[in-house]
């Protein structure tokens, strides 16, 4: 269904929120395309750099406990209007880690916890939010159905049908989406790894990797493709342009932490330098198609 796309509409954020985030999923292509908009994909990686402190809830509810039936969950949506409907019991809650990340295919439920995380995506923000009630504060019943078509607002079942079931209550869920850094390039004093990887319905869809050169070092990095980069420890050089990670940032002031790598320079190789006494850490996105070939997920597990 992604070769539907017509676009190329990828990017990455910063989401970096005190407490959980209500149980919730983004529309596959087939539903988002009825209300004129596309499929949300999304990946997590939570960088070690800027996690200092776990903040609130440290954990993230993902897909429905093996078993859960359909019809437990429709209760869940016909007791929204009675506080807590009840549907983190049907889900299982998995501690974050830092340096770890995970692969969030459309029509999965989750609850993004509390570590800040970094999210290649594609380019949507469609979204339907199936906890009615979370750290107290009431989720409206119009934040479930905000991109479902008027008609089908009141049609449970709908609702539910929008859902990857299989992928929901899959008995090997982590192992099927939990991601680790694996080694993708090396050198003298540096090292690059993917961090986001794997398939989305069998399609390469958006990618990222972690660089980290240490103090003094420098590497040619060349890649098949554009890429968003940011830096998130030390400073250094790309070419001529300086990198520095920002320790504070004053309104109106322009950063030397972000840059945009194209094609041409990509594929030519960039040298990049630290000239700082610390890792030199930053992180890039591929949009799709971008590699030949991607790690699997799972594949950490391997030493690949």
């Amino acid at each position: 269904m992604w070769d539907t796309y017509q676009k190329w509409p990828v990017y990455s954020k910063f989401f970096d929120n005190m407490g959980p985030i209500p149980h919730h999923m983004h529309q596959a292509q087939e539903h988002a395309q009825l209300t004129g908009q596309e499929g949300k994909p999304e990946s997590y990686y939570f960088s070690p750099q800027y996690n200092n402190v776990d903040n609130n809830f440290c954990y993230t509810f993902m897909g429905l406990e093996p078993g859960t039936t359909k019809a437990q969950l429709r209760k869940c949506l016909e007791d929204w209007r009675k506080g807590d409907n009840g549907i983190l019991d049907l889900s299982r809650a998995y501690r974050l880690k830092r340096g770890s990340g995970w692969l969030i295919p459309p029509g999965v439920l989750h609850a993004p916890g509390s570590l800040c995380t970094y999210e290649p995506q594609w380019g949507s923000d469609v979204f339907g939010m199936y906890q009615s009630l979370v750290e107290g504060r009431e989720v409206p019943w119009s934040l479930c159905v905000k991109d479902v078509p008027e008609e089908k607002h009141q049609d449970l079942d709908f609702i539910i049908d929008q859902l990857d079931w299989e992928k929901n209550v899959d008995t090997h869920f982590k192992e099927h989406t939990y991601l680790e850094p694996i080694v993708a390039n090396k050198g003298d004093g540096w090292v690059d790894r993917w961090i986001v990887y794997g398939l989305i319905e069998g399609k390469q869809l958006f990618s990222a990797h972690e660089l980290t050169i240490e103090p003094g070092a420098r590497c040619t990095l060349k890649d098949p493709g554009a890429s968003g980069w940011i830096t998130v420890q030390g400073k250094g050089r790309m070419g001529k342009l300086n990198l520095q990670t920002p320790a504070m940032i004053r309104f109106g002031a322009e950063t030397e932490d972000e840059v945009y790598i194209t094609h041409e320079a990509a594929t030519r190789g960039v040298e990049i330098e630290n000239t700082g006494s610390e890792p030199l850490v930053s992180l890039r996105y591929f949009g799709p198609d971008v590699h030949a070939q991607v790690p699997n997920v799972g594949d950490y597990k391997r030493g690949n």
